[in-house]
């Protein structure tokens, strides 16, 4: 079973729309914020994999279930949890929550490609082993 990564986010009035509730996509840009830190926490920072080995995470695809809104000042959890790390990509489960209350819930592949030409490319040894480490 893999170990759940989570990460603070506080909803500003930025966040919301005209009814006072998160926007639906700032949803994505709180899991995109998650999937970075739960990167740096294993030691990959991804302006160097990109310097360093030519090499880019991109979002594949997403699937999202809206379950409840969030609104102005609410403390959230976003989190990451590995379901499936491959050759060249990586299958991540993602949730908002309010305190025990699940707003979102995600499914995110997300594929290792080169930053020259974006064409799908294995994901480095040390990257895969830091991401299983941080993963148990």
């Amino acid at each position: 079973m893999s170990a759940l990564f989570a990460w603070p986010v506080r909803v500003y009035y930025e966040d919301t729309d005209a009814g006072g509730i998160v926007f639906y996509a700032n949803y994505l840009r709180f899991m995109e914020r998650a999937r970075t830190e739960w990167l740096r926490a294993a030691g990959v920072h991804q302006h160097t994999l990109k310097e360093q080995a030519g090499l880019l995470f991109v979002v594949k695809s997403v699937t999202v279930d809206y379950q409840a809104p969030a609104v102005l000042d609410d403390q959230l959890q976003v989190t990451v949890e590995v379901q499936k790390i491959g050759k060249a990509s990586i299958l991540l489960a993602q949730q908002v929550i309010r305190g025990e209350q699940v707003l979102v819930t995600s499914t995110v592949k997300i594929g290792c490609v080169g930053a020259s030409d974006l064409r799908p490319a294995a994901i480095p040894a040390g990257v895969l082993q830091a991401m299983q480490q941080n993963n148990e």
